[in-house]
Formats: structure tokens, C-alpha cells, sequence
């Protein structure tokens, strides 16, 4: 069963997608600490996808579902913003994270952690994002 939450692209909106993903994990049962880790990358998703894809507009939107399927849990984004593909992001090291002093960056390599698949395509006009995570 597919749930869909659209959002503007505004940061006050991550609070509902927060909740809205956290709503639908505990009604599907998924272990909390688990959840935790799931509502992380989703919320590290969709924070990148208004700040940096969509310039924090609230005018442009983003549609946001969740699948429960057999062995898997499928979130996908859809949004018109500029594409990025974290398949492609290189994650600095520790490193020079620390020596730089950088700030960020660490929350796609949590995301990259946290789910088993991300796939990323471009459909009428659409920029999707997946990402997959597997359970028993």
C-alpha cells in the first residue's frame, strides 16, 4: 500500500515529513530503533532536496511516498529541482572532514549507511529518488 504526503519546499515542512514517515513505520510495526534510523535519512533527503535542489521555494512541491512492500520499504521523492544523485557523491573522509573543519556532509554518508539501495531517475519533467531498505 502506497501513502503520499506533498509538501512545499519550505523547512518547516520537514516536521510533517518527519511525522508523517514516523506515523506510518509505527503503523507498519517497524522495530524503533530502526524507525529512528529510517525517519534520519528521509529527513537528511528531503531537507537537501528544498534547500539545495529547490532553493527553499515554497511554491515548487514535493510529493513523497511510502510502500510497504513483502521485503522491503520503498521512499521515493518526486520533485522539479535541480538533479543530484547521491550515488555519485564521494563521502570525505573523517579526515578531512575534521582538518577542513567543513561543515556537512555527513548526512548523506548516513543516508548512503542507513539504506540498502538508491536509485535516482528523471521522468516528465520529474526528478525521483528511491531509496530502499530491505527487512525479514
Amino acid at each position: 500500500m502506497i501513502k503520499r504526503l506533498t509538501i512545499g519546499c519550505d523547512k518547516n515542512e520537514l516536521v510533517k515529513i518527519r511525522q508523517f514517515t514516523s506515523d506510518m513505520l509505527e503503523e507498519h510495526s517497524v522495530p524503533d530503533l530502526q524507525a529512528h534510523k529510517l525517519v534520519l535519512a528521509v529527513d537528511e533527503v528531503c531537507a537537501n532536496l528544498i534547500i539545495h535542489a529547490n532553493d527553499c521555494n515554497p511554491e515548487s512541491r514535493i510529493e513523497f511516498d511510502i510502500d510497504f512492500k513483502p521485503k522491503q520499504i520503498i521512499f521515493t521523492f518526486r520533485d522539479r529541482g535541480a538533479g543530484f544523485d547521491i550515488n555519485e557523491y564521494e563521502s570525505p573522509s573523517m579526515e578531512e572532514l575534521v582538518s577542513s573543519r567543513r561543515q556537512g556532509g555527513l548526512g548523506l554518508m548516513l543516508v548512503k549507511r542507513i539504506m540498502d539501495k538508491i536509485e535516482f531517475s528523471t521522468e516528465k519533467n520529474h526528478n525521483i529518488c528511491k531509496l530502499i531498505k530491505m527487512y525479514p
